[in-house]
């Protein structure tokens, strides 16, 4: 008895070592996160509920859908999981998000969403012969670079409203005046951020591949649309731009009561520009099985078009339109893909047909 004694609690001490590490390896397949993301069908969103247009109520039969694609960053077991999954896409943290933090990854497409629903509420009103008005706030800061005087001070998601106390009409107003400088002069910004007022002095530089002088930002125009009839969409916590067609055709068919859906439920996808062009977005494929989930008989997916010279260089490039028409058989959906290239041509194929 003796001599096993210590055999015993060898063996004993063993298991549990064992065991530990069994747990942990568990517990690391299940609940740790990895540096990938899982894309896949996420959900579609009576469009509805979203908007609000004074006097204006939605009472036609019919529902028009946006679509999302829900993102989830992975961990081991997911991944694999995630691997034999129809329409799941893996996604590296840069392929997803560039060089940006998860906290500005989500203000960009706050920004995005925002100023989808201005344009969709600008678009929808000029259809509509609506008066509205397009505001200037000033410059959405969408990137800073390091060499910048000031990275440390502005940061995507701030909104530039003067340069040396002076306010501007457009983007192109505000480097217009950034040019009348010379690199090394000191300029002080004035910019928003979270609601509140800040200001930040520096140099200017000279601007990459370039001989220009700037303040070192990536930026693009931050507006704010109002109209006549009071319009309100709130998105909720739904990001990104690709709301915009669905968001236009909801308000303007508020607007006019032309009752475009005729009882149908429509889905689809796609941004809106400046000009009622529909322009291309990603996961396109996921999109087409989420509507089809929720019993949508119609999809608009933008047929974005391709010049001569990007047809050389991407020759086996598929546009959204052919994507969605590919997923659409994959998964044996009665559904029909309409291509579309404007807001028109999503207003006169609702307009035009029944099914």
């Amino acid at each position: 008895m003796a001599q096993t004694q210590p055999h015993f609690y060898q063996k004993r001490w063993f298991n549990r070592f064992v065991w530990i590490i069994g747990t942990l390896f568990l517990a690391w397949l299940v609940l740790f996160p990895t540096n990938y993301f899982l894309e896949k069908p996420g959900t579609a969103e009576q469009v509805s509920k979203f908007v609000t247009v004074k006097g204006h109520e939605d009472k036609t039969k019919g529902k028009f859908l946006l679509t999302t694609v829900r993102v989830q960053q992975a961990t081991p077991i997911q991944l694999v999981i995630g691997h034999f999954q129809p329409f799941t896409e893996t996604l590296s943290r840069e392929a997803l998000m560039g060089s940006a933090s998860s906290a500005a990854y989500d203000k960009l497409q706050d920004y995005y969403i925002e100023n989808s629903e201005n344009m969709a509420i600008a678009q929808a009103a000029k259809k509509a012969k609506v008066t509205y008005q397009q505001k200037f706030i000033g410059v959405y800061v969408l990137d800073v670079i390091k060499k910048s005087d000031f990275y440390k001070h502005l940061q995507l998601g701030d909104t530039v409203n003067a340069v040396n106390q002076r306010q501007f009409e457009s983007t192109t107003d505000f480097q217009k005046y950034i040019r009348q400088h010379k690199v090394g002069d000191k300029v002080t910004v004035t910019y928003q951020r979270d609601k509140k007022t800040k200001q930040a002095t520096g140099k200017l530089i000279t601007l990459p591949g370039t001989k220009k002088a700037g303040l070192g930002i990536t930026l693009t125009d931050h507006t704010k649309v109002t109209t006549k009839i009071p319009i309100k969409i709130d998105a909720a916590d739904i990001g990104g731009p690709s709301a915009g067609l669905m968001f236009t055709l909801q308000v303007y068919d508020q607007l006019t009561g032309h009752h475009l859906r005729q009882g149908r439920t429509i889905a689809g996808t796609g941004t809106i520009e400046n000009d009622g062009t529909v322009g291309a977005i990603g996961g396109i494929d996921k999109k087409v099985v989420a509507a089809s989930e929720a019993g949508a008989t119609v999809f608009f997916a933008p047929d974005d078009q391709l010049t001569k010279a990007e047809k050389k260089q991407l020759p086996n490039y598929q546009n959204n339109y052919q994507i969605a028409k590919k997923a659409a058989k994959k998964i044996q959906t009665k559904m029909k893909i309409v291509p579309v290239k404007s807001l028109d041509d999503a207003i006169n194929y609702l307009k035009k047909s029944n099914s």
